[in-house]
């Protein structure tokens, strides 16, 4: 625990940027269910490494994710270190459940916690 487990790379043109990092590296990208657009990376038969969406806004930029044991508890952690919560836990459901929260130097930083009863 407590490693980066997943990235997130917005794109102004989803496909023409799955395409590059698609030729650039061989990464494949499997789509999401659900309404919102997100496409999962993979490489091979290896776990989704990252995340690519569209930019949901134009001061968007790459996040990277780090997998935590609790999410509450890290939020608390988080909290005491004087982070700001961007984004509050929400469920992935049947993933896990995750957060963004912004450091003292309003770095963006994803908490992730995996828990597939999430909803």
């Amino acid at each position: 625990m407590n490693h980066i487990c997943h990235i997130e790379i917005p794109a102004d043109n989803v496909g023409q940027l799955q395409g590059f990092y698609s030729s650039l590296f061989g990464w494949n990208f499997e789509k999401m269910p659900g309404d919102f657009e997100y496409y999962n990376v993979k490489h091979g038969e290896e776990a989704p490494m990252a995340g690519m969406m569209a930019r949901q806004h134009p001061e968007q930029t790459p996040i990277f994710y780090v997998c935590v044991e609790s999410i509450d508890a890290a939020l608390e952690r988080a909290h005491e270190q004087h982070a700001t919560v961007c984004v509050p836990k929400t469920a992935v459901k049947g993933y896990g459940w995750f957060a963004v929260i912004s450091d003292p130097q309003k770095n963006p930083v994803g908490l992730w916690e995996s828990n597939e009863s999430a909803i």
